[in-house]
Order: structure tokens, then sequence, then C-alpha cells
């Protein structure tokens, strides 16, 4: 026998402070002293989650061999119990795959309902709202029956989608989760009025915010050896404030915020004074002083006025709150850092401390400025199952079943760190950069078997490379069925495309994918979408890899490194069952803790009160309590950021009650708050100054390189003029060093495209209309305009983007272009030619767009600007391309003899098309040539440096050698230091 005979509930709870699953034990261990070893192997404890239980059972084997009680998660009945003529629950997942196939009916039948990209969300989301439903005792006919008169018409549509669920509420053959834990409850609680258990039962460290819990705890509170142990009680709230959490409903749940409002709740049910709950166990609180502190300061709103006549009377606030550090950061980064530098010190002192924070950003932050010191925090979240390398290779590969397979696409894949994870993996590597460099980075949007093949042969002295290529096709590009297909099939096409790409060339089995804890969790996510695909329907590639993607964002997988076991990241129901030296509570933020009500598409505020169903208060009370056991620990923090990545942060309302109390309480009080905020300041001090770099190294100069054992500047193109006046540097790093930017992986349908297909397009009307004219010159225009636009633009919508361009220029051109002709036939189109620049050992190469020749041999030399043209400053100081043109057909290098000049025009191609043209006399280009030598002479001087972005058009623009230059070291307003490079003749390089 554990407990005395008593006609009355049997509660207890412990106080703010301890270790509750410590406490625990303690306590049994008390109760049972003089009883042999298989008394706690009679006790059955029934904890509220599956965090405690591992808690308990950690805790137990840290004593070594004996018997151990049975615990059990509370929310576990539904799953373990095994009652006659009760029917096994529909698992999660089939039940959110039902609700999507009935969701996706109703959505394609009434399209204005919802997007059917939210078809997964909704039924998450739905699933959820049927689990409360359930829980609250709240039917569909209770739903169905609410006027919705009042408010808007979402709130009419949203009554729709909850139909659709009435019949999956109400099967008794296969109920839902929830509907099991409930019936469970009701059975076991039936059955204990006629029979009840002769052993202990206890539920322990639940405060029954879910209806069948709460009625659970009624009962075992009743039983002949039963108890309900409540964690967390305020013992210094006075009687009348407890009596006053449960006066009062109007629009809300009054006190329902309050972080002792579910004890009071239960408490009430079973006629228990909260002051008379004994304590469960001998542990007493960490600081009782400061548990008063917190008491008064998170009284309900409406009696806050306490504050002045019991502030005055707190005793001994300095001492209370000498364990507390109040750290206000000016950044989420530097408040990471401080966290980070505390959390060090612990590991150095030998301490155990942990983050509780619900902030999973800030918990990732606090991770990163951790790994500086190799310390490798035990986070209790994991990671993820779609950021590991298995949930990411399983989410791209049914990425790449939805669409025809883009070259980014391919590499991302190809490179993958599971992909072709078997034998000859670096001759896969190896392969996939050759193929990328070669083939891909080309202009390839969208490869192609033939492509590939064609490169693979030409491998001399790669064999299998043929063999490799026909492996990537088969099982990347090959066509599959994106049409709705059964689940089942769906799914074992994407898992035997993943297992295969997975394994590589001939391998029989799945490489590496299932290997670790991730891999572990991979596997068992597709077994049980396995299992359950009968539910599914028919999907889509699309809605299957939306659908996948979205299960493995839901998933979380424990890393293979070893973590430190004393240093700890917490979400806030990991802290409820555990202890630390150091408690930093992280994250103190409105919106973060407690977090901001997520929006409810299904119901509104009153709605929800009108039907019963659960409010956001309730979130918001389990969330303070969470606070106030938490901060009633030995040493801890109170951390938050003044400000996040976009405006000024708001304290949160509890950090906000403490400050304000302390600050007006008394003086020793506001003592007590300025001494926690010299703490923490000290703290951001030193966080500061670790990431504040060294001053005292000297900036990087202003790169001006020169060159002292290279010819400067053999060969330029008639555009490198221009960017060797604006950014020589430029020119330096793509001529000298012979340096080329890789073209983009992604081919997009930008400016630089834009102006190739529209010359494209130009080049061929204008050869294959050399003769004349054609009648029907528009039509032709916009036909060859359409042939092009479909090889060389893959994208449907710049198509039609550049299609109306094209429509609407080809008029205007095509004036032009019969206005040329009546002086001119054209001669020469779209081609590259040199010339050997007199006395300057240069060769100068230029591209001509257009060159007309009249009858007389003379010629016009036209420049087409997919853009705007060069204004008449920018062709006199910058510009020069189109006059070099000039000077090259004068010097011969379009033809075996001099030609002669008649005209130099640039045709404006863009939103407002217009010809504009440049002067043709001799004094003109000759002028041109003396700036040409002058400019060529100057840098071939080795003292002279080639300087970055000496005078670019636009600042806010980046270059594509910028980052070599060091940009952001330097800005605009430094002069430009020359910098000797390479060996001078007869001296040794420094390096």
């Amino acid at each position: 026998m554990l407990f005395e005979p008593s006609t009355k509930a049997r509660v207890f709870a412990t106080p703010l402070g301890v270790d509750f699953c410590a406490s625990l034990i303690a306590g049994l261990d008390t109760a049972l002293e003089g009883q042999g070893p298989e008394a706690l192997a009679r006790v059955e404890i029934h904890v509220a989650n599956a965090r405690m239980q591992r808690r308990l059972q950690a805790l137990y084997m840290q004593r070594g061999p004996g018997l151990l009680p049975r615990i059990r998660p509370v929310l576990a009945l539904a799953e373990t119990a095994d009652l006659e003529g009760l029917p096994p629950a529909m698992t999660p997942l089939a039940l959110r795959l039902e609700l999507a196939q009935l969701i996706a009916k109703l959505i394609d039948a009434n399209p204005d309902l919802a997007p059917r990209a939210a078809l997964y969300e909704l039924a998450d989301s739905l699933a959820d709202f049927m689990g409360e439903m359930v829980e609250e005792g709240v039917t569909p006919e209770d739903i169905a029956t609410l006027d919705m008169g009042d408010h808007s018409e979402h709130w009419t549509r949203a009554q729709e989608f909850l139909r659709i669920a009435q019949d999956l509420i109400a099967a008794e053959d296969r109920p839902t989760p929830e509907a099991r834990q409930a019936e469970v409850v009701t059975r076991l609680i039936a059955e204990w009025r006629h029979n009840p258990p002769a052993h202990p039962v206890i539920v322990a460290g639940s405060t029954g915010s879910r209806r069948a819990t709460f009625r659970l705890m009624e009962a075992v509170a009743k039983l002949p050896q039963g108890a309900v142990i409540l964690p967390g009680i305020d013992r210094d709230m006075p009687a009348e404030i407890w009596r006053g959490l449960l006066k009062g409903r109007k629009t809300g749940l009054a006190g329902e915020d309050h972080p002792q409002y579910r004890l009071a709740k239960f408490l009430d049910a079973v006629e228990v004074a909260p002051a008379g709950v004994p304590i469960w166990g001998s542990d007493e609180p960490a600081e009782p002083h400061r548990n008063a502190v917190i008491s008064l300061a998170l009284r309900p709103a409406p009696v806050t006025n306490q504050w002045r006549t019991e502030g005055p009377k707190l005793t001994d606030v300095s001492g209370a709150m000498a364990g507390v550090t109040l750290l206000e950061a000016p950044s989420p980064q530097a408040e990471a850092t401080a966290i980070a530098l505390r959390m060090r010190q612990a590991v150095a002192e030998g301490q155990r401390a942990a983050l509780v924070t619900p902030d999973r950003r800030l918990a990732r932050k606090v991770t990163a400025q951790l790994d500086r010191w190799a310390i490798t925090p035990d986070d209790s979240a994991g990671q993820v199952l779609a950021q590991t390398a298995p949930g990411r290779f399983l989410r791209q590969v049914a990425d790449a079943m939805c669409a025809p397979v883009t070259s980014e696409g391919m590499v991302a894949l190809l490179k993958h760190p599971l992909c072709h994870s078997g034998a000859d993996r670096g001759d896969h590597l190896r392969r996939t950069r050759d193929l990328e460099l070669q083939v891909l980075r080309r202009g390839l949007a969208f490869p192609e078997r033939d492509a590939l093949l064609e490169w693979a042969a030409k491998r001399e002295n790669d064999p299998d490379a043929t063999a490799w290529v026909t492996w990537v096709s088969d099982h990347l590009l090959a066509e599959v069925n994106r049409a709705p297909m059964p689940l089942a099939d769906r799914l074992g096409l994407h898992q035997a495309r993943a297992e295969v790409l997975a394994a590589g060339v001939g391998q029989p089995e799945a490489g590496s994918l299932y290997n670790g804890e991730a891999g572990e969790e991979a596997a068992k996510l597709l077994r049980n979408l396995a299992a359950d695909a009968p539910y599914g329907g028919a999907m889509s590639a699309r809605d299957f890899a939306d659908f996948f993607s979205a299960l493995t964002h839901d998933r979380e997988a424990r890393s293979a490194l070893r973590p430190h076991a004393d240093v700890l990241i917490w979400g806030t129901q990991e802290a409820r069952v555990q202890g630390a030296d150091v408690t930093i509570l992280a994250g103190l933020n409105e919106g973060t803790w407690p977090q901001a009500a997520s929006a409810d598409p299904w119901l509104n505020r009153p709605l929800r009160d009108k039907a019963g169903l659960r409010l956001p208060d309730r979130v918001i009370g389990l969330s303070a309590h969470d606070f106030q056991q938490g901060i009633a620990g030995g040493e801890v923090w109170l951390s938050r950021a003044k400000r996040d990545d976009e405006t000024d942060t708001v304290p949160a309302r509890w950090l906000n009650r403490l400050v304000n109390l302390l600050g007006g309480a008394s003086n020793e009080a506001a003592q007590a708050l300025r001494d926690m905020r010299r703490r923490g300041d000290e703290w951001i001090t030193l966080a500061q100054t670790l990431t504040t770099p060294d001053r005292s190294a000297a900036p990087e100069p202003r790169p001006a390189p020169a060159p002292q054992n290279d010819t400067r500047l053999p060969y330029l193109s008639v555009t490198d003029i221009e960017r060797l006046i604006r950014d020589p540097y430029a020119i330096y790093a793509a001529r000298m060093l012979r340096l080329r930017a890789l073209d983009p992986l992604r081919a997009t349908p930008d400016a630089r495209l834009r102006g190739n297909v529209i010359h494209n397009i130009l080049e061929r009307f204008i050869k294959e209309t050399s003769d004349a004219l054609p009648p029907d010159a528009e039509a032709q225009f916009m036909a060859i305009g359409e042939a092009i636009l479909a090889e060389e633009a893959p994208w449907p919508a710049a198509r039609h983007l550049w299609r109306n361009r094209l429509q609407r220029l080809a008029p205007w051109y095509l004036t032009q272009e019969a206005g040329f002709r009546k002086v001119a036939s054209p001669w020469v189109v779209e081609e590259d030619k040199t010339w050997d620049v007199p006395g300057l050992s240069l060769a100068l190469r230029g591209k001509a767009d257009r060159i007309d020749r009249d009858a007389a041999g003379r010629v016009a030399i036209y420049d087409y600007k997919t853009g705007s043209v060069p204004t008449e400053n920018e062709a006199k100081h910058f510009n020069k391309q189109l006059m070099l043109e000039g000077l090259m057909a004068r010097g011969g290098a379009f033809a075996d003899r001099p030609l002669d000049v008649a005209r130099l025009a640039y045709v404006g191609l863009g939103s407002k098309p217009e010809v504009r043209d440049e002067p043709v006399d001799t004094a003109a280009l000759d002028e041109v040539l003396g700036g040409l030598r002058r400019l060529i002479t100057h840098y071939r001087q080795r003292q002279v440096g080639f300087t970055s972005r000496r005078a670019v058009t636009q600042t806010r623009f980046e270059g594509t050698f910028d980052h070599l230059a060091r940009l952001g070291e330097w800005d605009e307003t430094k002069e430009a230091e020359v910098i000797p490079v390479g060996e001078t003749k007869g001296e040794q390089a420094d390096g």
C-alpha cells in the first residue's frame, strides 16, 4: 500500500524551482520506505509525455539494477490499451491522406474555396481541428449549428470543409487517435467505478489541458490507491486570487492565460483547496523569495494594483534576484553569442547549462557560435528530416519527377553526397564536374540523352563514360507518368528511382541512403507511407512531391554526432521535466515566447467560444507556467534581443511585468533590477569584444595591380576599351590573368539572353531577305522570331513577353530597314574581325552587327542595342565601340582594302526605339585613334596599375571580378595603390 485510505481526492504538487522528475522519484522512495523492492514494481505512473517517461527511466537507470515502476505517457493509452470491442485507431498519416482526398474533391468542385497548393496544409490543420473537437467533446452538429450571420463569408466557406470531416469523426470502426483516447478513458473510468485497481496508480506532471487527460486525472485522484501529482504549484498566491482565476466567462476564459489556471481548474473540479494541497517529496525551492516575487509579478491583470501594496513588503529581493541575469541584446546575433559564451564557461566550470527557448532560429545561432569551441550541444529537437541528407535527397528525387530536369536540378542531384554513394564515387564526381563545365554551363537549360551521349563519346580516356551517361539518362532524365496514379504506385516509382540513384552504376543496393539515424528515419517514413498508401487515392507527381516534402518537414532525426552531455538545448516542454545548474530562458519577446497565435482557417475566436473549443489563452497560460517554472531555478538568465532582422521587438509580457514590478516596488527591488541588467551588459560587452574585428590591422587598399613580367594588352576587343576606361582591373583579370566567370548553371531569361535572341532574329531575317524586303516582311520577321524563341528561350512566360515586344517593335524596325536599304544593301552581318592597330602592336577584335555597302563601295556600320543607346557624353568619354569599328573598316579589317565609311549609327531597339548617328569625318576617327594609342600606351607602362572600379556606370552594381579585388574592404573614395605583381627582370618575386 502506498497511500493511506481517504474519502477525498488525493492530490499532491511539487513546488516551483525543483526538478520534477527527481522529486517524483524521491517522493516515491519516501512513501515506499520499509516495503520490499517489489512494491515499486506495482506502481503504475501515467506521465505527461514521452519525454518525461524517458527522463524518469534514465534517472532510475543511473541508480543501478533494480525493479522499475510501470511508466507510460498519458497519450499512449490510445495506443497501448487493448479493450474488447474497441478497434485500433487509424494512423495520423492515414487520417491526413483521407482528408487530403476529401479536400481535393471539394476544391476541384469549388476552386474559389482555396488554392490547390494549400491542400496538404489544410489537411494537417483540419486533422488537428478534428482532434480538438473530439478532445473537447464538440460534435459536428455543434459546428453545423453555429450562427454565421454576423460573421464574414469566409467562416461560412470554412463550414463546407468541416462538413467533409463528419463521417471520419463519427466512424466507429476506424476511430481517430483522439477519439480512441477519449473512449479508452471513458471505459477505464467506468471499469474503475466497479473494480478499482488494487495497485497504486499515479498521474504525474500533467496539468489536464486536454479534456480526456483531465477526466483521467479526476478519476485517478479518487481511486483508493490513486494520486495526481501536479507540477509547479504557486504557494505564494493568495486564496482570493486562486478563486478569481475561475470567475467570470464572457467572450473568453477568464484567467486562462495565467500560469496557475490549469491547476486551479483541476483543484476546483476535485474540490481541493490550493492551500491544502500537500507537497510531494521533500525537495525545497531553489529560491523561495524569488518565487514570491514572480508570483506577484504574474498576478492577473485586473489585480496588478496589488503591486503597490504588496511590492514594498517583498523581503530579500536582492538575494532572491542575485542569481538572475537580465540580458537585453541589441540583436539576435549578439544574444546568441552571449549565450554561447555563458555555456562555454559552464563547460569550463563543470556545470550543466541548458538553453530553453521556443525559437529554433536562435537555437541554431547558438549552436553555430558554440562550434567555434568545438562544442556540440545536445539539442532535444534534433534536426528536421527535410534538412538531413536523406531527406533532401528524397525530396530532390521527387521534384525531379514532376517536370523535365533542368541543368541546375541535375547537377544538384548528381553532386548530392548520397548520389552514387556506392562504388566508384570518385569517378562519378569527376564526370559530373566535367559534364557541368563542358556541357551544362554552355547554355543547355534542359539536358537531353543525345547531348550527354555525344559528350561521353568524345571522352577517349574514359571508356565507362557512356555507361555512366546511360545510367543518368535512364534514371534521372527518363520521362515518368506525371498524371494521377495510385499512391502506392507513385511511391514505388519514387523509392525505386531514389535507390538506384543512391546506389550508382550497376550497384544492387541503395548505397548509403538509409545509413545512420537520419537514414533510418527516412526508411521508416517510406515504410509508414507504404502501409497507409491505400488511403491516399491517386496522386499526380506534383501533388506527391508536395505531400512528401510536407511529411519530411514534420519528422525529426537525431544527429549521429555525439553531443556534449552538459550543454543542452530544450524546448519549453522538455524543460518542464529537466533540471540544470544554469538555465537560460531565451527569446523572451512577444510573438516568440509566448508564440503568436497562428491563423485559424476554421473558426474565429467568438465562434470557438460559442462552440466550446480551446482559445489561444490556454496555450499562453501553459507557456506562462513554463516560464514560471524555469525562472524558479538556481542560476537563471532572462534573455531577449531588442531588435530582430526587421524592427524593434517588444519584451515578453511576463518579463515586462517583472521589470515593471522590480522598478517600482522598492529601492531594494530597483537596485536588484539594475544589478540584473548590469550582469547582462557585462556579457553583451564580452560578446561584442569577441565579434569585433581587430581594428589595429590596416584595411585593404583599393587595388591597382601592375604586372611586371607580362606583355601588357597584346589584344583587346572593341568592347574591352570601355571596360579598360571604366574598370581597368576587370581587363587585368580577364585579359592578363585569363580568368573567365563560369556561365550560370541556371540559364535565366535575363537582358543579356534577350539581347542575344533579338540579335539572332535580326541576323537571320537580314540574311534571308538580303536581296529585297518581301511584301509580307512583318509576317516573315515574326515567323523567324517564333522559331528562334522556340530554340533559345525555353521559358513560356519569357517567350510570351519577348514575342509581344517583337510585335511592337516590328513596324518601326521594318520602316527603318526599308530606309536603310534605299541607301545601301546588307553586306556583312555578325562577323568577327581582327585589326592590327598601326604602330601599337595591338590586335583589336570587333564584331560588326551589320555593315551595308552602297553602289559606290561606301559602307554604313550599324550597332544594334536592345536597351538604350549610349548618350552623347557616354559615347564621347567611354563607349567607343562604334567609332572603333569605323577605324577597323577604314583600316581594311572587314575587306581586303580600306573602306570609305559613310555612316556610323546606333540602332536602339528598347522601349523607345531610335537611331542615333556618330560622326564619321576623318578628324573624329583620327581623334579616337589617338585616344586609343594614348590609352594603351599609358597602361603598358610598368609603374601604371589597373585600378579597380575607376569609373563604373553605377556603383550599386557589382562587377564580375569585384570579389577578387576584395570590394567591401575599401570604397571608391580611396585612392588606388599600385601593387607590382609578377617578377621583374633580374629580380626574384617575393611570392
